[in-house]
């Protein structure tokens, strides 16, 4: 071997061979340990499994890196060390966006011609696309993340694994929580591509100029700052899926770029005048109305084009009738296997009061709610009082005794069930949003951050919510 700079292998052919071209083309993520147990060096699916780039785990300990459930007890590698042989186990790695990967972890000591010890490798095979497996065959119902047996669900996982063998880029649309991003890892999951790597970038939340290093990467100099070559999120979904969330936000010049990458498959990353083509598909989720942002020149319509090839919209939970049901004791028993607890199911006030809510923040927000109940319940059934008081409050003023009290909403005249019970008796759900806004601002105290808890919105959500409503500073209402 060379230095870790450049690696070679040599002795097997007539001319050393650069490893890293090998090793980053292998869909298993290597890491190269020191015999301190530092990293060395970490492969392109390796830097995707972890969340870290190479340059960043280079030197530091490998439990700050692998972070696997075995580093405190049962290390693999303090097995290898005693010359126990090749060690393989099932662990569990927690990578960068704290998310738990299931992986098969394989570890070897690495032995220089006189035998010393030089330093260990770790293989680690990502084991989702097989848990996804198993859990699809013992439940019907459930497509990777997605849980649901509503006919609009149902049509939607019939068609999901025709789309999933192709490798047509796919736009999927739905409203914040309902569900896009593990729809977009199923997909990928049930793909030829599965075995590749499945790359997340939001396009919202980075600006300009670092989203742009971000996915099409830069070469050392390009800017001030940038001392390391950095790949970029295309380079390191080779032979994957890219997926890129809230596509809406994306900057104009970088839809133009995305442009010509799906025509003809080449990155420049910053810096750079060679092109690099890279194996990608691209699947991208919006909560956005794109028709309206081509209309007001926010988003290229040749672009949408491009993106649109097949599209997936995911219903909104309160179009979804029996999956509210479903979906409650599907949080339940996970919650309640999580925090170790002995609760058996709901009141029937908790049971009739979660089924009567809006969830303005979809799947997410039901989840949030449960997991609140589960935490805070201390008896064997959840009652009204382990729920938020927003959903409580929201059914009092619901079965509240004067129907004929009216209320003055944008010269409209509405009922007051528009408070509370809302969708279905007559009052259209622009205005049962705008009053669960409302009456989260007043129970927030004005504070935004603390009223998109109470939602269980993000903060970007609730702004772009209050000014499709009119209730941003300065505006009407």
């Amino acid at each position: 071997m060379a230095s870790t700079r450049r690696a070679l292998i040599s002795g097997l052919f007539r001319h050393p061979v650069e490893c890293a071209a090998v090793f980053n083309d292998l869909p298993d993520a290597l890491v190269f340990l020191s015999p301190d147990r530092r990293v060395l060096y970490l492969n392109r699916a390796a830097e995707v499994l972890t969340g870290l780039s190479d340059p960043e785990a280079r030197g530091l300990p490998c439990r700050h890196v692998v972070r696997s459930n075995m580093c405190s007890a049962q290390c693999p590698v303090d097995d290898v060390a005693r010359d126990a042989g090749p060690v393989c186990r099932q662990a569990d790695v927690i990578n960068r966006d704290r998310q738990r990967v299931p992986v098969r972890l394989c570890c070897v000591t690495l032995r220089d011609l006189r035998g010393a010890v030089v330093g260990f490798m770790e293989v680690l095979e990502d084991l989702r696309p097989f848990e996804a497996l198993e859990t699809r065959k013992g439940q019907a119902y459930q497509f990777g993340g997605i849980v649901g047996r509503s006919p609009a669900m149902e049509r939607l996982f019939a068609v999901l694994p025709g789309i999933a063998q192709t490798d047509s880029s796919v736009l999927i649309t739905g409203e914040t929580g309902t569900g896009k991003d593990f729809l977009a890892e199923a997909i990928h999951q049930l793909s030829a591509r599965s075995k590749g790597p499945f790359v997340k970038v939001n396009c919202g939340a980075l600006p300009e100029t670092l989203l742009e290093s971000e996915l099409f990467g830069h070469q050392k100099g390009a800017f001030t700052g940038a001392t390391e070559n950095k790949p970029g999120r295309f380079r390191l979904a080779h032979n994957g899926t890219l997926f890129l969330t809230e596509i809406g936000d994306l900057p104009l010049p970088l839809q133009v770029k995305l442009l010509t990458f799906l025509d003809d498959h080449v990155i420049y990353p910053l810096g750079s005048t060679k092109g690099i083509r890279v194996d990608v598909r691209i699947i991208a989720a919006t909560h956005r109305d794109l028709q309206d942002m081509v209309r007001e020149g926010k988003f290229r319509q040749d672009l949408l084009y491009r993106l649109n090839v097949v599209r997936v919209h995911i219903p909104p939970l309160r179009e979804r009738g029996e999956d509210v049901r479903l979906l409650m004791d599907h949080f339940l028993a996970a919650f309640v296997s999580d925090f170790h607890k002995q609760i058996k199911g709901f009141s029937k006030d908790a049971l009739k009061c979660l089924l009567d809510y809006p969830y303005p923040g979809n799947v997410r927000e039901l989840k949030n709610i449960i997991e609140y109940a589960v935490n805070v319940c201390q008896e064997e059934t959840i009652q009204m009082h382990h729920l938020p008081s927003y959903v409580t409050e929201i059914s009092v003023k619901a079965a509240g005794p004067s129907p004929e009290v009216r209320e003055r909403d944008g010269g409209e005249v509405l009922p007051e069930e528009a408070l509370g019970a809302g969708v279905g008796k007559g009052v259209s759900w622009g205005v049962m949003e705008r009053r669960l806004i409302l009456d989260a601002l007043v129970r927030a105290k004005g504070r935004r951050g603390r009223a998109a808890q109470i939602l269980g919105w993000g903060r970007s959500t609730l702004w772009r919510k209050m000014k499709q409503h009119g209730l941003m500073d300065g505006d009407e209402g």
